[in-house]
């Protein structure tokens, strides 16, 4: 059985173990936001956070998973965070706070051989917002669960296509304003959509 004392050591390490793996993404979005991906090398990471390479390669494979580990953890985050999203600006703005507080590294990553990677994390998080979104519309009504799941689906899609090209479009317009236009247009549809939904099923007395 772990003593007291390895307890704390434990502990303590696992606490240390977070703060180095947290230098290291913070470090490496530094970078990220002042050059392209692929002039960030291991080297220039270990420099900028003052570690060694080994300590990098003992957390991490290569920059690749380091992306990928920065990603997983800001979808946790979004996860953890987000709640019920009342409108589609909202989950916009909550899906994309990540991206709007780094354009340039995301932009830099958008541009670079992680394009997919960064495109997996923003569906993931549309995708949730979406459908927590999606589901809040739906109260109160007798939807059919497979009608939440498509539209949740086709907003997603809607909505992450808009927000590829607004960064491909290298994130000129101010994102808010950006989406807000969208969202005054399709304001009230999903709600219209599960009404004629909900119309649509034979009455349980028929």
């Amino acid at each position: 059985m772990i003593n007291a004392r390895e307890e704390k050591e434990e502990r303590e390490r696992g606490i240390g173990m977070q703060y180095t793996k947290r230098a290291i993404m913070e470090g490496f979005l530094k970078l990220l936001n002042e050059r392209p991906f692929d002039k960030i090398s291991v080297v220039d990471i270990a420099e900028t956070c003052k570690i060694n390479r080994n300590t990098f390669y003992y957390y991490y494979q290569d920059v690749y998973a380091l992306v990928d580990d920065v990603f997983r953890l800001e979808t946790q985050r979004f996860m953890e965070q987000s709640g019920s999203c009342k409108s589609w600006d909202e989950v916009f703005v909550k899906a994309t706070a990540f991206t709007q507080a780094n354009r340039h590294a995301v932009y830099h990553i958008y541009n670079s051989i992680n394009r997919d990677r960064l495109e997996k994390y923003l569906y993931d998080v549309i995708e949730a917002g979406m459908t927590s979104f999606v589901r809040t519309e739906a109260e109160g009504l007798s939807v059919p669960e497979e009608d939440i799941v498509a539209l949740s689906s086709f907003y997603t899609a809607a909505l992450l296509g808009l927000t590829v090209k607004w960064l491909g479009d290298g994130m000129k317009t101010d994102a808010q304003n950006y989406i807000a236009d969208i969202a005054r247009l399709l304001e009230g549809s999903i709600r219209f959509a599960f009404s004629h939904s909900a119309s649509a099923l034979p009455d349980k007395n028929d």
